[in-house]
């Protein structure tokens, strides 16, 4: 019999799975394939709560083949060598994969490819499964890529996707191939208490409530901090537990302004990964350099703790910072508001709460993190450089009734809005009555601040 390795990596799911398919359809046998990689980048599956989220989504993965006949093979140590190894050890004549699109991914697939072919196998490399339209799929003239979103919008709106697929009905597994047990979520340390539980089974069940009830008021409540009306769906996309390529197609049968305004942020998703196809140095390099000076120093490492520890004094970005550390995720105003006063308030170099993030987020991808925050520190795409979000202003805007800050900074649970936005303007008699910090900084003097580093004031 004729045997197919499928290597997964950040396509954790049967449904939709073109790799799978192709395996399925070229040959008798097919060996579904995770590897642990030791030596793996720090942004991968590393942190403690994506190696949890992960510990769920390979456990539901080898379930859901096991329904069908199958299971899930996992080793550990270099993706190469192991896979190499896995071909030789059942004969298989071809490994089928996703495309990557960091500079890591990309290497290590070019290095399998020809490791394989050494050894006379093929490697499939397989478009659109990580992301619903493949970088590169669509150019502007004379570029290898889209620096702007909304041009990269109107072109990826109108390239017809490919049609979603089911999942097989049964995968047979060579019997004398060897597995690693599956990781245990218990066995992780360190992981945030209110982490939610990975694996493809719960990615259907939130997309299936998610267009049913959720996506209609997308529009209208994305930006509201504490209704928490969006779809949750991110940590999904991350590790590949839902198709983006379905996520598109059904959320555009949905139809409305909701799903309209969600499908754009499916495009969003896309948008950084073709840049970061593109210009893989953007991963820790300013896409645009501004000429920043960042802070260094002993007084930017305790602002920066204070940011961290949700201890600035700016209710709306502590409740963020807060709700990462207890999720391992956060609400997407939260992001931006937490990073604008990183980079712009504080004027600490994005690259230090990028890191901090993907210490902590389940979502944490490489595309989307460091490039939404070089866009929030205008090194990036973002075509309005020096916009600095007003922590006050965006509180009382998307956090009106103060019902975000209090759930988070339960210590001004009764402090009323809008006065819980800031607390500092208190008499004294009345502010001590909270154990809540002053703000490390003043917003005006964090604007010049900003404004003397990058030479724009």
């Amino acid at each position: 019999m004729n045997v197919a390795v499928v290597l997964y990596t950040s396509d954790l799911r049967l449904h939709d799975h073109p790799p799978m398919r192709a395996a399925l359809s070229s040959c008798d046998e097919v060996v579904p394939l995770f590897v642990r990689e030791r030596t793996a980048p720090p942004v991968s599956f590393t942190a403690p709560n994506r190696l949890a989220f992960l510990a769920d989504c390979l456990a539901d993965l080898d379930s859901a083949l096991r329904d069908r006949g199958g299971r899930l093979v996992v080793r550990s140590g270099d993706t190469v060598a192991e896979v190499c190894a896995l071909v030789r050890e059942c004969d298989a004549d071809e490994v089928h994969t996703a495309a990557g699109v960091s500079g890591y991914a990309r290497a290590r697939e070019e290095r399998l490819r020809a490791a394989l072919e050494a050894e006379g196998r093929r490697l499939y490399v397989h478009d659109t499964v990580v992301t619903a339209v493949a970088p590169g799929a669509v150019l502007p003239a004379g570029s290898d890529h889209f620096a702007v979103f909304t041009p990269y919008l109107h072109r990826w709106a109108d390239l017809p996707l490919r049609s979603a697929t089911t999942a097989p009905r049964s995968v047979r597994v060579p019997d004398r191939v060897g597995s690693e047990p599956l990781p245990a979520r218990a066995a992780v340390a360190g992981v945030s208490p209110g982490l939610a539980r990975g694996g493809e089974r719960e990615a259907r069940r939130l997309l299936a409530g998610w267009l049913r009830s959720g996506i209609t008021r997308y529009e209208e409540a994305h930006d509201d901090l504490a209704g928490d009306a969006t779809s949750r769906l991110s940590p999904h996309l991350h590790f590949g537990t839902l198709s983006p390529v379905e996520a598109v197609h059904r959320s555009r049968a949905a139809g409305g302004p909701g799903a309209a305004a969600f499908v754009r942020q499916l495009c969003w998703r896309d948008f950084h990964h073709q840049v970061l196809a593109a210009r893989p140095a953007a991963a820790t390099v300013d896409y645009r350099d501004r000429q920043d000076r960042w802070r260094t120093g002993t007084a930017a490492e305790e602002e920066t703790e204070a940011w961290k520890d949700g201890l600035t004094g700016y209710p709306v970005v502590d409740a963020a910072m807060r709700q990462l550390r207890h999720e391992g995720w956060m609400h997407n105003r939260g992001r931006l508001l937490a990073a604008s006063f990183l980079t712009k308030t504080l004027y600490v170099d994005w690259r230090t709460g990028a890191r901090h993030f993907m210490d902590l987020l389940v979502d944490g991808d490489l595309a989307n993190n460091q490039l939404n925050w070089q866009w929030v520190a205008g090194t990036g795409t973002d075509t309005r450089p020096n916009r600095v979000l007003n922590p006050v202003r965006q509180g009382l805007k998307y956090d009106p009734d103060g019902a975000y800050v209090h759930r988070w900074v339960p210590e001004l649970a009764g402090l009323p809005a809008p006065r819980v936005h800031e607390p500092w303007r208190l008499p004294a008699a009345e502010r001590a009555r909270y154990d809540y910090p002053e703000p490390v900084i003043g917003l005006s003097d964090g604007l010049d601040r900003f404004r003397r580093g990058r030479g724009t004031g």
